[in-house]
């Protein structure tokens, strides 16, 4: 496989090269969990890898908590099938622990010292590697259960608890051990990654940032002064700032897609997609889609290094890759600000 050229940039201090655009594998984690994106095809999920890799990418994010363990597990028989030399870097997560017997159930933000270990040898063997490339504390290590509600039970919560500075200092042990080449932070706070910097350097963080999710500015700015990579996640919203949802697609989601209940796809859904009309004028202007003018704003915003892309058929790559060639002017950023306010839609600073 002959992947096209396309453009790499170091992220942060690390010796990591990697493209703008990233393969994200939450969705072909397929179905059977509490965030599915509903039923997903294997050899589909293979066949959409396989076709990001050959459009130029050079890496992929996903998690043991991506179909509890199905994504990694997808993304080794990817991997597996390329030649050595084809193979992207590989960027996991620890920190997200599911209960066994209720796949149904919140995983429970967990990262004690064992159970990050424990983690690493399930991904590495699931993926088919000797070493992750990029591994990251998934959210913070509060002993909450992962949900949309404000359910939880205190003391079980307390009981679970590790102190920022304790799992941070495992995932500097793991670098040092040369089980991983880098790690990062994802979903915590500029408070946060200064505590973290003060035991080791925070190689990259991981936020949520699109034009629907701006509140990660001050994240993004807190790794452009440290030297710090960025991959902002979700940077399309799920799909839904791909110019390709209506009512009657999300009507139309399978019942075990985590979108079909979600805010941005109900009650705010008419401000989200009076954005995405805004973009279109945009996008024919630059012969693209507006995927690809979603995707190029959050790649403007200062410290993003990159940004993470999910697709579960080829064509869907086809989509998007245009965005990491698409520069977008001033006049565009204004457009696109004055969209934002006058929409509602989403929530943060509207410009880079």
């Amino acid at each position: 496989m002959t992947a096209n050229a396309l453009p790499t940039t170091p992220l942060g201090g690390t010796d990591l090269h990697v493209t703008r655009l990233g393969f994200g594998a939450w969705a072909i984690g397929g179905s059977g969990w509490s965030f599915s994106w509903g039923p997903q095809d294997d050899a589909d999920s293979i066949a959409t890898v396989h076709r990001a890799v050959a459009a130029g990418i050079n890496w992929i994010d996903t998690a043991p908590a991506y179909g509890l363990g199905h994504s990694e597990e997808v993304v080794g028989k990817a991997l597996a099938a390329l030649p050595e030399a084809d193979r992207p870097y590989v960027f996991t997560k620890a920190g997200l622990v599911w209960d066994e017997p209720d796949p149904f159930a919140a995983p429970r933000k967990l990262l004690k010292p064992a159970s990050i270990r424990a983690e690493l040898e399930g991904s590495l063997r699931r993926l088919g590697v000797e070493r992750i490339d990029l591994y990251q504390a998934h959210w913070p290590g509060d002993g909450a259960l992962l949900t949309f509600g404000p359910d939880q039970d205190p003391a079980t919560t307390a009981r679970h608890a590790t102190a920022l500075e304790e799992y941070w200092a495992t995932l500097a042990a793991l670098k040092a051990e040369g089980k991983v080449r880098a790690i990062a932070l994802s979903n915590h706070d500029a408070a946060q990654l200064t505590a973290a910097e003060a035991v080791a350097h925070v190689d990259a963080v991981q936020p949520q940032f699109s034009l629907l999710h701006r509140h990660a500015a001050p994240e993004l700015a807190w790794a452009h002064a440290h030297g710090t990579g960025s991959i902002v996640y979700q940077p399309l919203h799920s799909g839904l700032l791909t110019g390709t949802f209506s009512p009657e697609r999300v009507a139309a989601l399978p019942a075990d897609d985590w979108r079909k209940g979600a805010p941005d796809f109900t009650t705010a859904l008419p401000a989200n997609l009076a954005l995405v009309d805004a973009l279109r004028p945009i996008a024919e202007a630059h012969a693209t889609t507006v995927a690809a003018v979603a995707l190029a704003w959050t790649l403007h915003w200062p410290g993003v290094t990159g940004a993470i892309v999910g697709a579960r058929r080829p064509e869907q790559v086809d989509g998007w890759i245009a965005a990491a060639d698409l520069r977008l002017t001033g006049d565009d950023l204004d457009a696109i600000a004055a969209a934002l306010t006058a929409t509602g839609a989403g929530g943060g600073p509207v410009r880079p």
